[in-house]
């Protein structure tokens, strides 16, 4: 066997007194001390009944016991269900009807915050996104493990994750590759959560496949939030660092002194304040890895100036693919300079077989795409929901998402294909169109949002500017109809996506 959790105790096993991990908090994790976590797990679970296929939802933040226990479920032959705890009670509790697990993971505080009345009202009242973790809790018939002591809450019995250890070991069974390993929520209403499907074949391609675009070598420092995000530094022997949940920018860029990271990871936006405040990185930082949503053309500057001779890429991803194509910043760039339309997303990772529809969406098939969708048919190719084409050296040029098309007549404007070259301009640091309805012509009236550039003082003349570069600059059609300067994009989610939604109300209200 050589799946991910195989490869992960083999490199273990060969440095077990290196740290592998440093939490958030700075405390540290030496490979030995992580390969004994996910054995003694595996075999502990097996030993208290977990079958083959089994569900445990994980609700565990990250950090090196978060791995340990994920490496060891999977192991155990577990489907690892995502309770991402963060979407709120009401999505937690439709996920758990979409896929009743057998098995409650969870760290100590989260059964408090589900149970105890006052703590959860007063978690509310803060706004802070605490799980309602009830159903499991009560259902007799799913089986908790608590980490950390025992807090108010915890069920009575619920078995502490130590009690997993010191079980008499037996012989792992043969895990079947093919089957359903992880399950992880993406959008949805409560009502009709949509739940990705992998297998432990497709997470070990995905990990397999960052690692070929980022290798790591022993001495190596990622620091990087998230379990799969980490597991090709780990692979490679290098050290994982995990930053805290949301840091500061002030934080973040003190972890790249303090820890000696090498590679970076990090979401646009949250990477641009970081830039704020860091404007050139430690000489050691030698790359960094943006993704989860696009980059504007002034972030991709700033990235390139902070880590100057270094390696700066873009990884384009879904939750059902990881990752699919990776393009370096440069080369964004010089797309956009040139007057080519649309967001260049880079060369086809190896083995993704990228094709467009009739309509333009973009489908691939790929070794590291999902079994397919919670309840739904298996997938033998993925529609990504991207509009785009390829270019004459084959790689992906995205042009916009079939959902934020905007109507106007008969003609059909896909804003992706022009809000990278509108960023582009002077004076404008982010660019966003939106439509909004028309109560007399029962089309969309085309709006423009941009975020001005710091040295951008007069958002009146960036608009008398802008009216006067767009009709050179895009097709006649798509010419927006209104233009409005707004201090940011309006933002969501832990990847800080824009939130069309909240723009297209933003932009209403300001309606002259």
């Amino acid at each position: 066997m050589n799946d991910l959790v195989t490869r992960f105790l083999d490199t273990a096993g060969e440095r077990p007194g290196e740290v592998a991990v440093i939490d958030p908090d700075g405390r540290t994790t030496t490979f030995g001390e992580l390969r004994r976590l996910a054995l003694e797990v595996s075999t502990g679970l097996r030993a208290e009944g977990l079958a083959p296929g089994d569900g445990v939802l994980f609700a565990v933040r990250n950090s090196a016991t978060a791995i340990g226990v994920f490496l060891g479920s999977l192991r155990a032959g577990a489907v690892v269900i995502s309770a991402d705890t963060a979407v709120g009670p009401a999505l937690v509790s439709a996920r758990l009807r979409a896929y009743r697990p057998r098995w409650l993971i969870a760290e100590s505080p989260f059964f408090t915050t589900s149970v105890v009345g006052p703590v959860r009202a007063f978690c509310r009242r803060r706004g802070w996104p605490v799980p309602d973790l009830r159903q499991p809790i009560a259902d007799p018939g799913i089986r908790t493990v608590h980490i950390g002591r025992r807090w108010p809450g915890v069920p009575r019995s619920a078995l502490a994750l130590k009690d997993l250890f010191d079980r008499v070991p037996a012989a792992p069974a043969e895990p079947d590759e093919d089957a359903p390993a992880l399950v992880v929520f993406t959008s949805g209403t409560t009502e009709q959560p949509k739940g990705v499907v992998h297998s432990l074949r497709s997470l070990t391609a995905a990990v397999t496949m960052l690692g070929g675009h980022l290798p790591f070598a022993p001495g190596d420092v990622m620091h990087a939030d998230g379990i799969l995000a980490g597991l090709p530094a780990l692979l490679g022997g290098a050290r994982l660092s995990l930053p805290k949940p949301s840091a500061p920018p002030k934080r973040f860029a003190a972890d790249l002194a303090d820890r000696r990271v090498t590679h970076a990871y990090g979401v646009p936006v949250h990477l641009a304040e970081v830039f704020g405040v860091l404007p050139r990185w430690p000489d050691h930082v030698r790359h960094l890895v943006m993704g989860s949503a696009p980059a504007a053309p002034a972030v991709l500057r700033q990235a390139l100036a902070a880590v100057p001779g270094g390696q700066v890429r873009s990884i384009y991803a879904m939750t059902e693919a990881i990752p699919l194509a990776v393009a370096r910043a440069e080369e964004k760039l010089a797309h956009l300079e040139q007057g080519r339309p649309g967001d260049l997303l880079g060369t086809p990772s190896p083995g993704v077989t990228a094709r467009i529809a009739a309509d333009g969406e973009l489908l691939v098939s790929a070794p590291n795409a999902c079994l397919g969708y919670l309840g739904g048919p298996p997938l033998t190719e993925l529609a990504t929901g991207d509009l785009a084409r390829l270019d004459d050296e084959g790689r992906i040029v995205m042009t916009g998402r079939k959902k934020d098309m905007l109507i106007r007549g008969t003609y059909n404007i896909y804003p992706g294909l022009y809000e990278p070259s509108i960023a582009l301009l002077p004076g404008v640091r982010e660019a966003a169109m939106v439509g909004t309805p028309d109560p007399v012509t029962e089309d969309e009236t085309v709006v423009l949002a941009v975020v001005a550039d710091s040295d951008e003082a007069d958002p009146a003349r960036l608009v008398r500017r802008l009216r006067r570069q767009l009709p050179g600059l895009i097709d006649a059609e798509a010419v927006p109809d209104r233009i409005v300067v707004l201090p940011d994009l309006p933002r969501s989610g832990r990847s800080r996506k824009l939130d069309r939604g909240r723009l297209r109300e933003l932009v209403t209200a300001s309606r002259p």
